[in-house]
């Protein structure tokens, strides 16, 4: 038993939407949404300082530009030490967003908040029910280092191809456009670590590891199965991770500018 019959059957991203909201409301649409918001802040944050780190200190003394590994390399780097932070607000993210019991009345749900959701886990389920789902969240990390790297040559290729120098500032739409190619990669490619991940930190479901969820996942649904929902998840990110560059690379400019003028 993986805990599969206990899921709500959703034919689709419309139909989904419809029985979440009979079920539980508008409240059901933001289930989870509390620990998303610290976890996406604080990683971006995390990340963004990391990976800025490690570049400097890679560049550091030298006259050449990083090449695609290595610029894949730091992401991946960057994207580790901030999972290891992190990963405790995405188990309570999953946990949250995956109460689909059907009670309609909150009082009576397993959990009733983001910290109440910590507390729970690591009081049942100690340190190690916070970091579940952590060794494909490794794997993970693949994800941002593909974006990254995507992220760092489609700039450059476009600098190069209208004759610019290779740190000049885009224009907002450019940026936008850069980020959502290079956020599109990444997802096409990583998805279904995703998939394998949730599936483990979901306590309705009953895996014995990471392979276990692959051969259940491919011979109950197969190659469909690793791909699940991945249309709404392009639509939920791709706008967040262009507004997050867009946002990033003119402070950055904005700092920058700030420091040569002093």
């Amino acid at each position: 038993n993986d805990g599969l019959e206990l899921r709500p059957k959703y034919k689709g991203v419309l139909h989904c939407l419809t029985t979440i909201w009979k079920l539980d409301g508008l409240r059901g649409l933001y289930q989870g949404v509390t620990p998303n918001v610290w976890g996406a802040g604080l990683s971006w944050g995390l990340y963004f300082f990391f990976y800025n780190a490690i570049k400097s200190y890679k560049t550091e003394g030298r006259a050449e530009r990083l090449e695609a590994t290595e610029y894949l390399i730091s992401a991946a780097e960057a994207g580790a030490m901030t999972l290891c932070i992190t990963n405790p607000l995405w188990v309570t993210k999953t946990r949250l967003m995956l109460q689909y019991d059907g009670v309609v009345n909150a009082s009576q749900r397993q959990y009733k908040g983001m910290f109440d959701t910590l507390l729970k886990i690591y009081k049942y389920e100690g340190v190690r029910g916070l970091y579940k789902g952590f060794i494909p969240g490794l794997f993970g990390t693949s994800h941002g280092a593909l974006q990254f790297m995507a992220y760092e040559l489609l700039k450059l290729k476009y600098n190069q191809h209208t004759n610019r120098l290779p740190e000049a500032q885009l224009s907002t739409a450019e940026y936008i456009s850069v980020a959502a190619l290079s956020k599109i990669f990444a997802v096409a490619a990583t998805y279904p670590y995703q998939v394998v991940r949730a599936r483990l930190q979901d306590q309705h479901m009953f895996y014995n590891g990471v392979l276990d969820v692959i051969t259940k996942t491919w011979r109950k649904e197969g190659i469909g199965g690793f791909y699940k929902g991945i249309a709404p998840n392009l639509i939920r990110v791709t706008p967040a991770c262009c507004i997050t560059f867009v946002v990033y690379e003119n402070i950055s400019h904005f700092l920058l500018g700030l420091r040569e003028k002093k």
